[in-house]
């Protein structure tokens, strides 16, 4: 037996957009939870990231299957009233507009459990809901710079942004684990809670490792591309075809194994430049230039097989094409409009099958304000 729609039952009212909210809003639908996603009258900003789906947008597709989606403006009176009246009815009130809209509409949490004591809410947020910062608006990409993310990626002479949502996925993520933890708390107590995700303090957490190297280790690892300031060998090296595989050498073990049974250089396994991390990783360039010598006799997929076969880490240097075909990628194929789209699955199994079906703008509008028509809920 495995997980199974685990949250059926669960109402989730999601005013969300771009990312960081709807990846979590995705989460908690495939684990069984009814998510009704909430859009202004031109939609989620995801609707216009691209067009790839026969003119619809294959991110929405990716982060919004299964979900209900109703137009509801805020700033009007009949809608704010209908709004209200769902929330009466939920569980947990997702979003992740700019800071301070939720609470100038009038659904600050407060307010929402004077009615529905039970109900959950959670704010995603760039810099949390008080202090200076507070009323920042916060992009991926803004928060990867801001939380010294940016500082850690690149080259030594050019830096990068993580080429993924690193901050709206991990931050979405962390909202769904602190939804459920808030959700288990509901039924010992029977009371709602509000909580705030801060991007900020998400990648503040990631980013552990480097702060440790600046408080105690004498300063924060630099950005140097594909290898790995404080181990070594741990980076990129070229195969004979020319193509570059990754390794990773986590103990003087596995060294030694490295040096006698895939370099066939026992010697370097012993000699003082390389005999334990760190003086491999003072004596780097001459390292690599041995491990680059020895890597050439072989084409990658040789290579790969050879290391593996001595229980040696490592890992293809793959594109974006690549990755597409790879025989390890599990794909969901999903419908959206008439359109199927082919993302890639949610890493966890759930024995109640995948939800496939991607919304169109306000598709479940009608039903949804029949169903929470002010007389059927007097």
């Amino acid at each position: 037996m495995g997980l199974n729609r685990e949250l059926e039952g669960i109402t989730v009212v999601a005013v969300e957009q771009a990312v960081a909210a709807p990846y979590c809003g995705l989460l908690l639908a495939d684990a069984g939870a009814r998510v009704i996603k909430v859009e202004r009258e031109e939609g989620d900003l995801a609707r216009g990231y691209d067009k790839g789906a026969d003119g619809q947008s294959t991110f929405f597709a990716w982060l919004n299957r299964g979900k209900e989606s109703i137009c509801i403006n805020l700033k009007n009176a009949e809608d704010q009233d209908l709004l209200r009246r769902i929330l009466d009815k939920a569980d947990v009130f997702l979003s992740n507009l700019s800071p301070g809209a939720i609470e100038r509409a009038g659904f600050s949490g407060d307010v929402l459990r004077a009615i529905n004591p039970g109900l959950i809410t959670c704010q995603i947020n760039g810099y949390g809901k008080e202090g200076e910062a507070a009323h920042k608006k916060a992009y991926d990409f803004l928060i990867q710079a801001e939380s010294g993310v940016v500082a850690t990626t690149g080259t030594g002479t050019e830096l990068a942004r993580v080429g993924v949502s690193l901050v709206d996925i991990s931050s979405g993520l962390t909202a769904f684990s602190a939804i459920l933890r808030a959700l288990i708390q509901r039924g010992r107590t029977g009371e709602g809670i509000d909580l705030s995700i801060s991007m900020f303090d998400v990648m503040g957490d990631w980013m552990n490792m480097p702060l440790m190297g600046h408080r105690y280790m004498g300063g924060a690892p630099k950005p140097i591309g594909l290898t790995h300031s404080l181990i070594a060998p741990y980076g990129a090296y070229s195969a004979g075809d020319g193509r570059q595989i990754l390794i990773a050498i986590q103990s003087n073990r596995e060294w030694v194994s490295f040096c006698e049974k895939v370099l066939e250089e026992p010697w370097m396994a012993t000699d003082p430049r390389f005999a334990d991390n760190t003086v491999r990783t003072a004596n780097r360039v001459q390292m690599d230039e041995v491990i680059n010598k020895s890597f050439s006799r072989y084409p990658r997929q040789e290579l790969v097989q050879l290391l593996d076969d001595n229980k040696i880490a490592c890992a293809q240097l793959n594109s974006v094409e690549e990755l597409s075909d790879h025989p390890l990628l599990k794909n969901l194929d999903v419908t959206f409009d008439g359109s199927v789209v082919s993302v890639a699955d949610l890493p966890i199994p759930s024995d109640g099958g995948r939800l496939t079906v991607v919304p169109t703008l306000d598709q479940h509008g009608p039903a949804l304000r029949q169903e929470f028509a002010k007389d059927r809920n007097q």
